[in-house]
């Protein structure tokens, strides 16, 4: 994982790295060039953009927010790859109002379908995207996560809601507007006329041991980090993993 920083955080994104690194490295092999355009919807402050362009790509993160993106540009200097980052305001729904259709390689949708009032229209853009063959890389929260974690909090009651809820919201508190399954998702890559290439569970278990055992405990983070992997492709645990990952392909 040399491409990924090492402290505690990367146990939420370990996993979909490597199987984001595996698709760009296998669409630079199918394009024949050095590097891909990459479109990452949502992006944020560049968690993905950034190792991204580390490895070469020109990626492009549409944000609605100007904080965001500000920080990106800083991180993007800070991290070398200021000339291979840009920065542009705007959301999945309204994506072709500041990108054009099919001009990427590979598109990321992380952590936005759980916002966006029209969850299939959102992944129909990010498709729309796509050259003729490209990867998508999908992330959202899972709702068996959420009615494990409620569960083990002792919010019995939100649990019970949570796990019969249509979108998977545990109450009204609930900071999500939506959660999703494994079967969702991948109805939603199939229907937007991808194939699903792989599934993996996110955070099965770093978001229930407690932080003071991985920061202390000699060997934990790194086996913590093994068992993540060797968890996320098996799909007993992909019900009850804080968040799920689809990665859609796009054959000729």
């Amino acid at each position: 994982m040399s491409d990924q920083p090492r402290p505690r955080a990367s146990l939420r994104t370990a996993v979909v790295w490597e199987v984001l690194k595996g698709a760009l490295d296998r669409q630079v092999k199918a394009t024949g060039g050095d590097s891909l355009e990459v479109l990452d919807t949502g992006g944020g402050t560049g968690n993905f953009a950034v190792p991204a362009a580390r490895l070469g790509h020109r990626v492009t993160v549409v944000d609605p927010s100007p904080d965001a993106l500000f920080a990106l540009e800083r991180r993007a200097d800070e991290a070398g790859v200021a000339d291979r980052v840009r920065g542009v305001q705007g959301d999945i729904l309204g994506l072709f109002d500041v990108v054009e259709r099919g001009t990427f390689d590979a598109v990321l949708c992380h952590g936005v379908l759980e916002y966006v009032d029209e969850p299939a229209e959102g992944v129909r853009n990010a498709v729309g995207a796509l050259r003729p063959s490209g990867a998508l890389s999908l992330l959202t929260a899972g709702s068996g996560g959420a009615v494990l974690a409620r569960a083990l909090a002792g919010h019995f009651v939100e649990a019970s809601r949570a796990l019969t809820d249509p979108a998977g919201r545990w109450g009204d508190g609930d900071p999500l507007p939506r959660r999703f399954t494994a079967d969702q998702l991948s109805d939603l890559i199939r229907g937007a006329g991808l194939d699903v290439a792989s599934v993996h569970g996110v955070r099965v278990f770093a978001d229930l041991v407690p932080g003071v055992l991985v920061d202390t405990e000699p060997g934990a983070m790194e086996a913590l980090l093994k068992l993540e992997a060797a968890a996320a492709e098996l799909p007993a645990f992909h019900s009850i993993a804080t968040q799920l990952h689809v990665l859609g392909e796009r054959r000729v």
